[in-house]
């Protein structure tokens, strides 16, 4: 009896272990992850010229410059951002810094990744030179006249101007559209469009194409966190007329300002957040061009530089075949901060 009443025990436990066995366990309720949508980019960097679409606006001298980027992810494709930046020049009208304001959308499909948006090129503390500002041409103000034009030194003392003028305010808006297509880690192409208004206030829009190609090394090819590529850009400036203040004797109202080709090919290294590029840049302009277009005080006399354009004969070398060595840290927040 003692025995039966064992077994019956026995099997009633082995029934309610199957039985629960066979009941649906629940699965802890694990918390969802919650990406932040927001992130900030920023950075600074060092070079020995600042040299923009093939035109140095540092005075073939050192540059520094650095820019703060909030960024909003509305998802993995898409998104929104606006910043500001800055870099130190050395322009003819004495303005010595550029401060950008700028925003934009970039969407991404794929391997093709996008970026639309509009961007303020500030040149603050510009003063103006043309000694053509008198009583006869009002618009062109009693500062200029009292300036005079340019000079070497860039103060209007007698016997050294140059005679090249230019405004007080060189500030103006551009709208962009860039695509990127990335291959593979190796090898990514670039296209971009640039649409200027009233560019560097010379009274005509401005529209600016370019190409690229950026070839990265493997990883393997170098220690961990280092990096190597090769890069290059063929650009094309399409340039117009100018407004009255610009006008010379053959072109009172104005001159042509030619278009122009521009390139530049260059190796980077990178370290984490660092890269070191060294960079040829080079145009198709001439000194006699590239005078009329910068107004370069710092531009010398020649009989083969008198054209149409550029009765004073002077000649600028800032459009001409440069070598730019530059450091730069680029950093994001959510990456490199967090």
């Amino acid at each position: 009896m003692k025995k039966i009443a064992l077994a019956t025990v026995a099997i009633t436990c082995l029934a309610g272990s199957a039985f629960a066995a066979d009941m649906a366990v629940k699965a802890p309720v694990v918390a969802p992850v919650v990406t932040n949508p927001w992130d900030i980019a920023f950075g600074a960097g060092v070079y020995s010229d600042y040299n923009f679409r093939g035109i140095s606006q540092s005075n073939r001298g050192p540059s520094v410059n650095a820019y703060f980027e909030p960024r909003y992810n509305f998802n993995d494709s898409l998104q929104a951002y606006v910043g500001v930046g800055g870099w130190s020049i050395d322009f003819p009208n004495r303005a010595r810094s550029e401060i950008d304001i700028y925003g934009g959308i970039r969407p991404t499909f794929g391997k093709l990744a996008l970026d639309f948006g509009v961007w303020y090129y500030y040149y603050p503390g510009g003063t103006c030179y043309n000694p053509a500002g008198t009583a006869a041409n009002p618009t062109f103000g009693a500062d200029c006249f009292n300036n005079g034009s340019l000079n070497g030194n860039q103060f209007p003392l007698i016997g050294v101007n140059n005679g090249n003028v230019i405004k007080k305010d060189l500030s103006f808006l551009e709208y962009f559209a860039k695509g990127t297509y990335t291959f593979n880690d190796n090898v990514a192409v670039g296209a971009a469009f640039f649409y200027d208004q009233d560019w560097l206030n010379f009274g005509f829009d401005a529209k600016y194409v370019s190409g690229n190609i950026k070839l990265t090394a493997p990883g393997t090819w170098l220690p961990t966190g280092y990096g190597l590529y090769l890069s290059g850009e063929v650009g094309h400036y399409f340039l117009g007329t100018t407004d009255s203040f610009y006008g010379n004797g053959n072109f009172p109202l104005g001159i042509r300002l030619p278009d122009y080709t521009t390139w530049n090919v260059g190796v980077g290294f990178t370290y984490k957040v660092f890269t070191v590029d060294l960079r040829y840049y080079d145009t198709d302009l001439s000194q006699a061009e590239c005078n009329a277009i910068t107004s370069d005080f710092n531009s010398s006399f020649s009989p083969a530089n008198v054209t149409a354009i550029n009765t004073n004969g002077l000649g600028s070398k800032w459009c001409g075949a440069a070598y730019v060595i530059s450091l730069k840290a680029d950093l994001t927040y959510g990456a490199n901060i967090k």
